[in-house]
Formats: C-alpha cells, structure tokens, sequence
C-alpha cells in the first residue's frame, strides 16, 4: 500500500478522535460555569458541541434532561446586552430535544413544554418585522412581537417554521416543512404554507381526517 495513503489514514482516525474528544469536552453541563450564565439550566441537561449562537443567556431557561443539539441558535433579545421585560423569554420545558441547527429566537414570550421534540433546522420566533408603510424598508420597521406556546409531548418536523402568536395544543405533531401561525388544539396534526388541521383525534374513535368540526 501506498505510504502517503496509510499516512493519510493514519492522521485522518486520529484527527476524527480528537474532533469527538473536542466536541465532548465543548459540550456544556449543569455543572459547567457558563451554565449558571442561564435563567435556568437543569439537572441532566445539556448543550451539545459545536454550539451556534447563544446570548442573552439570563433569560433563557432549559429543562431538566434536555438536550440541545450542535449549531442551535438561542437568543433573547437583539444582542448579549438587552435588558428584556420579563424573564425568562424563552423557556423550554423537561426531557427536550433540540435538532441540530434549530433556532429559537425571543423577545418576547416562547415557551415550549416538557417532551417536546424538535427536528433539526427547526425556527421558532415570537417577532416579525411589518409592512404597513409602503415608503419604508421592510427591515426598518418596528416588528411586532406575540407569544409563542408549544404543548408538551409535541413534534416539529425538519424545516418547521413557527410565527409568532402561534398556541399549538399537547401532542401535536407538525409535517416537515410546514409554516404555522395561529391557535391549534390538542392532538392534532399539522402540515402545509400556512399550514392545516390534517387530522385531529377524536376519543373513542381515533384519528379522522381534516380539522375538529
């Protein structure tokens, strides 16, 4: 065999090693100091290596066991220096699951229940710019913030988009892709731009399709 290629091998299982000893050693713990930076930062959670952008971190609140995977971006606020007015602006129950590259982007109120489980490049915000004066950038318009509510035991799929004010009731699960703003009940499923009751669950019938009548 070729010495340059068994070199190469060589070098490329130990610089793997060392990324995964790295990305272990960089993932964050309860009983890291930058965990007490948080509102909350509970027993058996943790933030997953590499970590994407956090700041504001005193108004973040993270469940006990839940795990918040590598490149999720968690913010309050427009920057590490915003005093905001309440506390915390996002809080994220028990036993969660973050996707990788998910954002979750506060200034006002997301609250997402225990055993809740995110895909990865998942965005959830609570503010939007408008667009009611034409003769103005969009950009550089006061946004519009509304609280965002997500039930426990509930499922984002990968590249689900939550707008702010939406309320989605406990266990409802939400098809990949989809947009939703709005208030939904329990135990249904989502899917669509905008998206749509699918199916809801009727007691001692089971699923049926479309929305509640």
């Amino acid at each position: 065999m070729n010495a340059r290629l068994v070199f190469r091998r060589w070098l490329g299982e130990r610089v793997r090693a060392a990324r995964r000893y790295a990305d272990e050693v960089a993932t964050v713990a309860p009983h890291d100091a930058y965990a007490n930076k948080f509102h909350y930062f509970g027993r058996g959670a943790g933030l997953l290596a590499p970590q994407g952008t956090i700041y504001n971190e005193r108004y973040l609140s993270i469940g006990d066991e839940t795990l918040v995977g590598p490149n999720v971006c968690l913010t309050a606020g427009i920057n590490g220096e915003q005093v905001m007015l309440s506390t915390p602006v996002v809080s994220i129950g028990q036993r969660c699951v973050i996707g990788r590259g998910s954002h979750i982007v506060g200034h006002w109120s997301i609250t997402l229940g225990d055993d809740i489980q995110v895909g990865p490049y998942v965005y959830i915000t609570d503010q939007n710019h408008t667009y009611l004066d034409p003769d103005t950038p969009v950009g550089w318009q006061t946004p519009e913030e509304s609280a965002v509510s997500i039930g426990s035991g509930s499922w984002l799929g990968t590249n689900v988009v939550i707008l702010p004010g939406t309320h989605l009731g406990r266990n409802t699960t939400v098809a990949a892709g989809a947009v939703v703003r709005g208030r939904f009940p329990d135990h249904v499923v989502l899917g669509g731009v905008p998206a749509k009751v699918l199916r809801h669950y009727v007691a001692d019938a089971g699923w049926r399709p479309g929305p509640p009548e």
